[in-house]
C-alpha cells in the first residue's frame, strides 16, 4: 500500500481543531510501515468539478488554508489514480464532507472525496460510485454534491448500526466504494459508541461486499475509496481489515479527539 502524505499537512493552517498541532503526527506515528508518496496540489479545474467559482475564490482569500486545502484535494485525486494499480492511503487535511458546492463549514473547505469521485466520473474511468459515511456527523456537503446525481449514491450510518452498511452495499451496481470514515463514534471519542472491534467489522463488511460485487461482475477486484478520520488508534485496525483492496483515503480530522 502507498501512503499519500505531505509534510505541509503538519502545518497549523488555522485556529480550528482540525488544524491543531500533533494530530497528523499521531496518525503518521501509527502508519510508519507504509511507503510515502507526496501529492501535488489539485488544479482549479479539479476543484470546479464540485465547487462553484465563487466558493473557490472565497477559499483563496483564507490565507494558509487555501494552499493546504488544495494539497489535500490533490492527495485524494492522487490516491484515486493510484488505486487503479495498487492500494493507497491519503493521510490529508483539511477534511471535506461538510463542504457543499457553494459553501462549507465544520472545518471543511473543499470536498476531497467528492472531487476525487467526480474526476473519475468525468474521465469515464468509472460509471457509478457509492459513498458510505460512518462519521458521527452527517456529511451534508457530500449529500448536497450528489443529491441529483444518478451515478453516485450516498449513505450515512445511523448510531451503531453497522449492518446498515452491508444492507446499503447489497443494493445496486457500482464500480467504486468511497468511504467517509470519521472515527468520532469511538468509545474514546465524544460519540462513545463503537469499539475497536466494530471498526474491524466495518472494514470486513466493505471488503467482503467489494469482493462479492467484483466476482459477480467478473472483475479482478472492485476499487474501494476510503476517507479516514480523527482517531488514529481506530483508523489503523480498520485499514488492516480492508487492505486487500485499493483505497482513496483522506483523513477527516474535523472533531476534537481524546489523544
Amino acid at each position: 500500500m502507498k501512503l499519500i502524505f505531505h509534510p505541509e499537512f503538519y502545518r497549523v493552517y488555522t485556529s480550528d481543531p482540525a488544524a491543531e498541532a500533533g494530530r497528523m503526527e499521531a496518525i503518521m506515528g501509527e502508519l510508519q510501515d507504509f511507503d510515502v508518496i507526496t501529492p501535488e496540489p489539485a488544479t482549479e479545474n479539479d476543484i470546479l468539478l464540485v465547487h462553484t467559482n465563487t466558493h473557490l475564490e472565497w477559499v483563496k482569500n483564507l490565507g494558509d488554508v487555501f494552499d493546504v486545502a488544495m494539497l489535500a484535494a490533490g492527495g485524494a485525486v492522487l490516491a484515486a489514480d493510484i488505486s487503479f494499480t495498487e492500494p493507497s492511503f491519503a493521510a490529508i487535511r483539511p477534511p471535506g464532507h461538510h463542504a457543499s458546492p457553494d459553501s462549507s463549514w465544520g472545518f471543511c473547505y473543499f470536498n476531497n472525496i467528492a472531487i476525487a469521485v467526480k474526476k473519475l466520473l468525468s474521465e469515464r474511468r468509472i460509471r457509478r460510485a457509492v459513498i458510505v459515511d460512518f462519521d458521527l456527523h452527517f456529511g451534508d456537503g457530500t449529500a448536497n454534491t450528489f443529491r441529483n446525481d444518478r451515478d453516485v449514491s450516498y449513505f450515512h450510518m445511523s448510531g451503531g448500526e453497522i449492518n446498515g452498511i452491508a444492507e446499503f452495499l447489497g443494493k445496486g451496481e457500482y464500480d467504486v466504494i468511497a468511504v467517509s470514515a470519521g472515527f468520532d463514534r469511538a468509545k474514546e471519542d465524544w460519540g462513545g459508541i463503537l469499539e475497536m472491534s466494530d471498526y474491524r467489522d466495518i472494514g470486513r463488511i466493505i471488503r467482503e461486499n467489494a469482493e462479492k460485487t467484483a466476482m459477480e461482475r467478473g472483475l479482478p477486484c472492485l476499487r474501494v475509496g476510503i476517507i479516514t478520520g480523527c482517531l488514529e488508534r481506530m483508523s489503523e485496525p480498520f485499514l488492516r481489515d480492508s487492505d486487500s483492496f485499493a483505497y482513496i483515503i483522506s483523513s477527516a480530522l474535523h472533531e476534537p479527539c481524546s489523544f
